[in-house]
This record gives structure tokens, C-alpha cells and sequence, in this order.
């Protein structure tokens, strides 16, 4: 990860991460850290796809909102993997949420694209 992405990264205020290619997150800020406790997770879980449907303080975040924000996720999920379909990390990725996550097979098999947008997300934070 280049410094200059950590510290630009780093100094921002509100909440704020970097993804690689299979959504790894590669550096995050406090705030980011405060929200989805990215420095808590084990560096094979800290991927965001996985944070969204594996892990269950991430899941208690969205709320009530949780299944149509998980579901938009795969769906912005799948324009990224069809772009290197083959690449065994994707293939790896996709077989753990569905292992873990039941609802998350009927969203793949779906085939939904959407593209990555961004937007203001709505959070059940303890604080």
C-alpha cells in the first residue's frame, strides 16, 4: 500500500478505507476501525463482502436494513468478480459467503450487477 493512500487515508475524520481487486480492505482510519473493527479481524476475514455477510457486529450495524444492504453488496460484488471470473481468490471468496451466509446463494444465482456507488449507509451504532 503506497504511504501517501495510508496518510491520506488516515487523516481523514469521518469514516474511510481502501480496497484492493478481491475487496481486501488494505488500510482504513479510526474512524472506519471504530465502525467495522477492521484492526479485530483476522487478515484472511478482512475483506468487506465478507464483513457484510459473515460477521455478526457488522451485520448488527445495519439493523433492520441489513438483507438490502448485504444483497446490494453481492450485487456490486459481481460486477467486479466477472470482470476476473477465473481468479482463484474470487472463486475462494465465493465460497465462503455462500458456506456462511444461506441467503447470499439465492443473490449470486441471481446475477444482479450493480455498479459501485456511493452513498450514505444507515448504521445501528452502539455509540
Amino acid at each position: 500500500m503506497a504511504p501517501h493512500l495510508v496518510r491520506l487515508v488516515g487523516g481523514l475524520t469521518v469514516p474511510a478505507y481502501v480496497l484492493g481487486r478481491h475487496w481486501d480492505v488494505l488500510a482504513w482510519n479510526e474512524a472506519a476501525d471504530d465502525l467495522f473493527a477492521f484492526s479485530r479481524l483476522a487478515d484472511a476475514d478482512r475483506n468487506v463482502l465478507l464483513s457484510v455477510l459473515l460477521n455478526p457486529p457488522a451485520r448488527r450495524l445495519f439493523g433492520a436494513g441489513w438483507a438490502d444492504e448485504a444483497r446490494r453488496t453481492v450485487a456490486q460484488f459481481r460486477a467486479t468478480h466477472d470482470l476476473w471470473a477465473g481468479d482463484p481468490a474470487f472463486v475462494d471468496l465465493i465460497g465462503r459467503f455462500r458456506a456462511g451466509c444461506p441467503e447470499s446463494t439465492s443473490w449470486w444465482d441471481a446475477h444482479d450487477i450493480r455498479g459501485i456507488a456511493t452513498g450514505e449507509k444507515q448504521l445501528s451504532h452502539p455509540k
